[in-house]
């Protein structure tokens, strides 16, 4: 369950408008998803959030767009984001994200979950090589 009820007619808002229309014609497509209604509530933190996704997930940069969705599914996987798994795990695919490339994600995800667990517990000191500070 939520923890803000969603507006009734959100565009009613013309600063929430505006940036639905932004999301609208920077995805090509009419779909506006439930995190963007539900963040809709504060129309100055929809306005923050969007500017900052759209420049980094919809600015062409160093990363393709098919790469910069599995950092995302990543990061989603370890914040325990279900919402985001779902949304980014979409988007991946429509972005040509293959059966194999998501299976070989997930195993490269759990993989790192392990030794991650497993040098925590170990307390294993960073090698020198690796400390570049």
């Amino acid at each position: 369950m939520s923890t803000v009820a969603p507006l009734d007619n959100p565009e009613a808002d013309p600063r929430v408008k505006a940036v639905f229309d932004d999301i609208r014609a920077t995805r090509k497509t009419d779909f506006i998803n439930n995190m963007w209604r539900y963040l809709a509530f504060d129309a100055a933190l929809l306005e923050q959030t969007w500017a900052e996704v759209k420049r980094i997930m919809a600015t062409p940069s160093a990363l393709d767009p098919l790469t910069k969705e599995l950092v995302y599914i990543t990061a989603s996987i370890i914040n325990g984001c279900s919402y985001c798994v779902h949304s980014h795990t979409a988007a991946a695919t429509a972005k040509g994200m293959t059966r194999e490339q998501h299976a070989e994600l997930l195993s490269i995800v759990a993989l790192a979950a392990k030794t991650n667990q497993l040098a925590t517990a170990l307390q294993v000191p960073v090698d020198p090589v690796f400390d570049k500070g």
